[in-house]
């Protein structure tokens, strides 16, 4: 295969099944990401900007723009998918992505801004007066940025696949990443939060308009979800009437049973049972705990997202954080109605999809379903479709440069600004950050080519139990109990953190090893493990929702171990605890980073 990236390109934009409404809507998207990262990029002037946003703000557009960062494919693509493909499990994800922000409001966006640092890795050194701690905690933004990169990569590798017919999955995921990793290297932060304010409305505008006219076509939420009813005894065909006398609903092998898959307990969370053969009463405690591990892992883990957690500094003050995580909550608890209702359209209307695996598989549900409706009302369909493109693109390209920021601002301003060069002056650091976003960009889209057999949604939900087990814990205790100390904040986020690290890439390792492409070749070596979670369906559980063993690891181990050694309570723990929880107007908040401020400072 010698042809490059741009001769694919060239090829599928010639073939007959490229749709140009499809390709318009999503290169507009596409130029004026590009167009405003240039242009915020001119506004980008000093360190502050280009890691906090000069710390200015203001709540309508750092509400938009976290919203619009948190909107990955994962919940604009992954959640419909997943829904299609286990029903009535995977409403958990969407309700947990949205509480996970009430443990935001509730317990650390007003601290966190009040401390005044520029990364989690400044708030870990800061609060324990420990820069062997700040190494520890680089760590993590890595390993939670890469887990988090990786569903991204998948979406934008399925929607390129869905455009261009016939593009490898790998060239979408080079290019998207090359866009990003360029607006990002121009403008850091200042430069992407107008970009993911604006792709927030995108979302919103992609992911509800396409539903109304499809609901107006086929027929309300409430009569096709009515259309899946418990049938006892199905062949490996189910046929029914979706609308009587027009159109047929069949369900292939490969679909789940309509009674499971409207269940409280269905085809996800009775998966490793129901693989060794367990009965549908001998599978409830193990859906049981996995649902629970799932609860934990995306409310926790919400709280322990850096690339969230970092939105809390561009705000000019405690105030304005908490004020912008309310209405966090409500942007995108109006966004989350509206992806599985696509979900339950698509299990009726597009049951073909249950047989594809990959980027062709229930998770482009959300790209596919508004093309139908081009059979009855012609051009409509292709542009609503276009429609629900721009807004993927839109998502996995929000999320990925908040990833990016995250983790660049973690290599240049606390590897190589406080550890490397601590003498560094901040024109060397904003140096230093654009090359490192280069250097992450490259690793996320090398990671990101060797995920296509993995679902969206199932890989963001790991990224979220290991900051659950690691950031989530450190934040938490840290703001709330005195009585921590260093080494107890290091060996619980440690631990628990890498408990969790290891147990999601070995199931990883052991789902990919089942791929009959490349990967399976790639991951030979693990395929012995899956033997070994039919064995074991307790372990496999545990190792695929680690969260429910992970986070009370973590937190158990910090408080054993600090009172162990409570005599390295750091000396001005009362007037750090003060500045973390005294009210603005008492003049306390300080700017743990001096050196350079933004303007409003």
């Amino acid at each position: 295969m010698n042809l490059t990236a741009l001769q694919f390109l060239a090829a599928a934009s010639s073939s007959k099944g490229i749709d140009p409404w499809i390709l318009a809507f999503s290169a507009i998207t596409v130029v004026v990401t590009i167009w405003m990262g240039f242009r915020s990029a001119k506004s980008s002037k000093s360190a502050s900007d280009f890691f906090v946003a000069g710390r200015s703000v203001s709540v309508g557009w750092n509400a938009s723009a976290i919203s619009g960062e948190y909107l990955s494919a994962a919940s604009f693509m992954g959640i419909a998918g997943m829904v299609m493909l286990s029903g009535y499990d995977a409403l958990w994800y969407p309700v947990c992505y949205a509480c996970g922000y009430l443990f935001l409001l509730l317990f650390i966006a007003g601290p966190l801004r009040r401390f005044g640092a520029y990364t989690i890795p400044d708030f870990a050194e800061g609060r324990y007066d420990s820069p062997v701690f700040r190494k520890i905690a680089v760590c993590f933004v890595l390993f939670i940025g890469f887990f988090y990169t990786m569903p991204q990569m998948k979406g934008a590798g399925v929607t390129l696949a869905y455009i261009f017919p016939g593009l490898p999955y790998w060239v979408g995921v080079l290019v998207v990443g090359a866009v990003i990793t360029l607006n990002v290297a121009l403008g850091g932060m200042k430069g992407i939060t107008l970009v993911q304010a604006v792709q927030y409305w995108i979302k919103m505008f992609a992911i509800s308009v396409p539903i109304f006219v499809l609901l107006s076509v086929y027929g309300g939420y409430g009569k096709n979800l009515s259309l899946n009813k418990s049938i006892s005894d199905s062949p490996p065909a189910i046929v029914q009437t979706v609308e009587p006398g027009q159109t047929e609903r069949v369900l292939p092998a490969k679909a789940p049973k309509d009674e499971d898959w409207i269940a409280p307990f269905g085809p996800l969370t009775t998966k490793a049972a129901k693989a060794a053969g367990l009965t549908p009463e001998e599978s409830k405690p193990y859906s049981l705990l996995y649902t629970f591990s799932l609860i934990v892992a995306l409310v926790c883990g919400t709280a322990g997202l850096p690339h969230i957690l970092v939105r809390f500094y561009t705000n000019p003050d405690g105030i304005a954080a908490k004020k912008t995580t309310m209405w966090v909550m409500i942007l995108i608890g109006v966004f989350y109605v509206f992806p599985p209702v696509f979900g339950v359209l698509g299990r009726n209307l597009l049951p073909e999809l249950y047989e594809a695996t990959g980027s062709k598989g229930p998770d482009k549900v959300v790209l596919e379903l508004p093309i139908l409706i081009r059979e009855k009302y012609g051009i409509l369909g292709s542009i609503l479709s276009g429609i629900t493109c721009a807004g993927a693109f839109a998502a996995f390209m929000s999320t990925f440069s908040g990833l990016l920021v995250s983790m660049t601002s973690a290599l240049a301003h606390d590897v190589y600004g406080r550890m490397i060069r601590p003498q560094s002056s901040p024109e060397e650091r904003m140096k230093m950050f654009k090359w490192c976003a280069v250097l992450v960009g490259s690793v996320s889209v090398l990671l990101g080519a060797m995920v296509e057999p993995l679902e969206i949604n199932f890989m963001v939900g790991q990224a979220f139990a290991i900051a659950a087990a690691s950031y989530f814990p450190l934040l938490f205790m840290s703001v709330w109990w005195r009585g921590m100390t260093m080494k107890g904040a290091a060996t619980g986020m440690l631990t628990g953190g890498l408990c969790a690290l290891f147990s999601a890439a070995l199931v990883n390792a052991s789902t990919l090893a089942l791929d009959k492409g490349p990967m399976g070749k790639l991951f030979a070596g693990f395929s012995g493990i899956n033997d070994f979670w039919v064995a074991h369906p307790l372990l496999r559980i545990l190792a695929e929702q680690p969260a429910i063993w992970s986070v009370p690891l973590s937190i158990g181990l910090m408080i054993v171990v600090s009172n162990a050694t409570r005599k390295t309570i750091p000396v001005d723990v009362r007037m750090k605890m003060l500045v973390l929880h005294a009210p603005e107007a008492l003049g306390l908040k300080q700017e743990y980073i001096q050196e350079h401020q933004g303007p409003a400072h």
